[in-house]
């Protein structure tokens, strides 16, 4: 039931912040492998890059993408999550005194997060290639022109086999495994620190929002680098032998990036990460916390 739980407060956060996804993937892949002032500017920035996909895509192109997003969210979260929320309640984050512990928090982060993104892979895959395609007066990257999810799916499998439906994991594992670590890790530790301070009722979901919050700002500092590889890896088109046409991994994608885009290539669509990411992290970590509650007093009232 905990993975079940997890995966629904995910894509009840999705829902709402795949525009921000839509905006942050093109940002990405905006420039890309090229220096500062050597390529036409599409979207000037988060809020430019929001009213350019509406205005020439359409307002429907803001959730391109929605239908793999909600599928990874429910797999990769439901995975992630429950799995965290599993060593939890075996007690293996927290020290022999009953207190959180940090180091014991980033790793069962870290591994409930490498396994979510592993299996959830093919979804980001097709996700990243729907939400990349636009008009040609502003498109970035490479486009793919698949038509929905089922003919990406069924695309991908026939040039590259059932692997190539695996490509770009390489990216996702260490993305998600930062993501996770940092968000989870700091989730409970902002919480309870939160709870102590008896701010609010200890039940009340404002101590989940702050905690959030909290998370989400950390998280977008630490994950975005990985994020925009893990974009540039999974969206890149293949040549004739199947192999990517601008990378052929995740260090010679980093290895790229840092040469051609210098450091500031990293941070690629940080401020739409800062906007989609601290929703979804508020959203899901509240959704989810509150969830919880509602299934455990639906327990206490029908027992088995």
């Amino acid at each position: 039931m905990e993975f079940t739980l997890a995966g629904l407060a995910a894509c009840g956060a999705c829902f709402f912040t795949n525009p921000l996804e839509v905006v942050k993937t093109r940002m990405q892949l905006q420039g890309e492998l090229q220096s500062k002032g050597t390529f036409a500017v599409r979207y000037k920035n988060s809020f430019h890059a929001f009213y350019k996909i509406a205005s020439v895509d359409g307002l429907l192109a803001l959730q391109k993408g929605l239908v793999p997003a909600l599928w990874y969210q429910l797999v990769m979260n439901g995975i992630r999550l429950g799995t965290y929320q599993t060593f939890f309640n075996l007690g293996l984050t927290k020290t022999s005194s009953d207190e959180i512990s940090v180091p014991r928090s980033v790793l069962a982060g870290a591994v409930a997060g490498s396994v979510g993104a592993f299996v959830g892979s093919p979804m980001y895959l097709v996700k990243t290639h729907l939400q990349a395609e636009s008009a040609k007066n502003i498109a970035v990257g490479y486009q793919h022109h698949h038509r929905n999810m089922s003919s990406a799916l069924m695309s991908v499998y026939r040039s590259s086999g059932i692997i190539g439906l695996w490509r770009g994991v390489t990216a996702s594992i260490p993305r998600v495994m930062v993501g996770s670590a940092t968000q989870l890790a700091t989730f409970s530790k902002s919480k309870h620190l939160i709870e102590s301070l008896e701010l609010f009722k200890k039940d009340s979901w404002l101590n989940n929002l702050l905690a959030s919050m909290a998370s989400g700002a950390v998280v977008v500092f630490c994950m975005t680098p990985f994020d925009v590889v893990s974009t540039r890896l999974y969206n890149q088109g293949l040549d004739a032998k199947g192999r990517g046409i601008y990378y052929s991994g995740f260090l010679d994608c980093f290895g790229k990036i840092l040469r051609k885009e210098g450091l500031l290539g990293f941070y690629k669509g940080w401020t739409a990460s800062l906007f989609r990411v601290g929703p979804h992290t508020v959203l899901t970590l509240v959704f989810w916390s509150e969830l919880r509650k509602i299934y455990v007093q639906f327990n206490r009232e029908n027992p088995a």
